[in-house]
């Protein structure tokens, strides 16, 4: 089966101040790399808008009533001091939500087999009261509630391979043993959360990497930690939480990783998905924020997913 991308031009239109590194060109640098003709087999799938209910299945109503309100007529406000919204944030936010679920849909009803959905804001800081981090919404949070609540997936993994750690995704799923949350991220770094000794409910495995390393620490840390987690819980479904800021030409973090790393965990993630969950397995663009390391790291991850 066939590897579908999700994208769409709003996302472009979620705007930050001059100089953040959130920023629109992330996307269009994405783009250019997946216009090669080697992503020619690749079903391009224009996002649809998602269906603002959902967004409940992760968030209580006040918080998401509160973030509407945020959002100004013109220019740009800030969220708090990471975070921003311009006039389009609310339907660039709720079109990466509707994306993530119709990639749900896609590889339950076997439409695919995977899935990259390249859309911005990210997600994985969003707590359940709290935007942070760039983020507003916890859309693979969402993702996976939804996978629960449509298609009676028992177990869902998300496993986080974002530099900085998704703190939202562990505060949602903190004592919710059906969802298990892996991460690897740089520690000591923004937002200050993932020790090892955080597990929730014996659902968390967090993986810290220190400063400055690079390959051999970031794939034991898959070898010993989080594949074995995996394997233990047997998934029915998976989602990435692909952040590529662990790249080595990343200006937000000290994590010495390649392109050839990414591609390297996801086979390791493909391979658990073909043990366990029928192949499924949907990733969600996080972080990634020097435009070639993101570009060369999503090339490298979307062409794995095409080998399936």
């Amino acid at each position: 089966m066939v590897t579908k991308l999700y994208t769409h031009p709003i996302f472009l239109e979620h705007l930050t101040p001059s100089g953040h590194p959130e920023r629109p060109d992330r996307l269009r640098a994405i783009e250019r790399v997946l216009d090669d003709e080697a992503f020619a087999a690749l079903d391009r799938v224009k996002a649809p808008e998602g269906d603002e209910a959902t967004i409940l299945y992760a968030h209580p109503e006040d918080f998401v009533a509160r973030v509407r309100a945020a959002i100004p007529e013109t220019g740009i406000v800030s969220i708090d001091a990471d975070t921003s919204a311009s006039p389009k944030s609310w339907q660039a936010a709720v079109t990466a939500i509707g994306a993530a679920n119709a990639a749900v849909d896609d590889v339950f009803e076997g439409r695919a087999a995977n899935a990259f959905v390249a859309a911005r804001p990210p997600g994985h800081h969003a707590e359940k009261t709290t935007a942070m981090g760039f983020c507003l919404f916890n859309t693979a949070a969402i993702a996976a509630r939804y996978a629960q609540r449509k298609h009676q997936a028992e177990r869902v993994a998300v496993v986080d391979w974002d530099v900085h750690h998704g703190n939202g995704t562990q505060d949602i799923f903190w004592d919710d043993p059906s969802v298990l949350y892996c991460s690897t991220h740089q520690m000591p770094l923004y937002p200050g959360t993932g020790a090892k000794n955080e597990t929730g409910a014996g659902n968390i495995v967090n993986a810290p990497l220190a400063p400055r390393t690079g390959s051999e620490v970031f794939r034991d840390a898959f070898l010993s930690r989080v594949l074995p987690a995996l394997d233990d819980f047997a998934p029915d479904l998976i989602i990435i939480s692909a952040g590529f800021d662990a790249h080595h030409r990343d200006p937000l973090a000290e994590i010495n990783l390649t392109e050839e790393d990414f591609d390297w965990a996801t086979g390791q993630l493909m391979e658990r998905a073909g043990r366990h969950s029928g192949n499924r397995l949907v990733s969600l663009l996080e972080g990634g924020y020097d435009l070639q390391g993101l570009a060369f790291s999503v090339a490298a991850h979307v062409g794995r997913l095409m080998k399936g």
